[in-house]
């Protein structure tokens, strides 16, 4: 995982996201974890864009 997805990961999560897995499901996913929490929305993508 590079310095730039680490840094969108933590700023913009869904950016994130799109950018390594493209529209989908993950995409969908943090776009509601997000909303409901910026908190959530980071974990997910650090977690989804770190495997």
């Amino acid at each position: 995982m590079s310095i730039a997805i680490i840094i969108l990961s933590i700023f913009l999560p869904p950016i994130a996201v799109a950018l390594v897995h493209g529209v989908g499901k993950q995409l969908f996913i943090n776009i509601i974890l997000t909303l409901l929490g910026g908190l959530p929305g980071i974990i997910h993508a650090l977690w989804i864009n770190g495997k």
